[in-house]
């Protein structure tokens, strides 16, 4: 099992910054991927960005690249967003993933370790 717990979150206004914090606990060894979604309320979960755990380069959804970045720290088995030029469309809850298998997904259905959520408000 892999327990993972996002921080970070809070009240900004539209324009500034946020960085979010995943850490991770447990199975680490067993993580192959990990990824960023967020959910608004009301809406569908939504795909943020994702970043394999042992290399390569992060991919993003289209609404955030740009002004989105991951990042991880595998000594501190941790994973990074750093958030800048908010929009107000960007308020959601924030959630981290994991899953075993290697490579980039966009589906939450391929994450099987998921953390508890942190909240994003931008204001405008």
């Amino acid at each position: 099992q892999v327990q993972l717990a996002e921080s970070g979150g809070g009240l900004v206004q539209a324009g500034g910054s946020l960085r979010l914090s995943c850490a991770a606990s447990g199975r680490t060894f067993s993580i192959g991927r990990m990824g960023w979604f967020r959910q608004a309320a009301g809406k569908e979960r939504e795909f943020v960005g994702a970043i394999a755990w042992r290399g390569g380069s992060p991919y993003y959804s289209d609404p955030v690249k740009g002004r989105f970045t991951i990042s991880r720290d595998n000594a501190k088995n941790s994973v990074y967003l750093q958030m800048n030029s908010l929009k107000s469309e960007d308020t959601a809850v924030y959630y981290c993933a994991a899953d075993g298998r290697p490579g980039i997904s966009e589906l939450w259905l391929h994450y099987d370790y998921w953390g508890q959520g942190t909240q994003v408000t931008v204001s405008s």
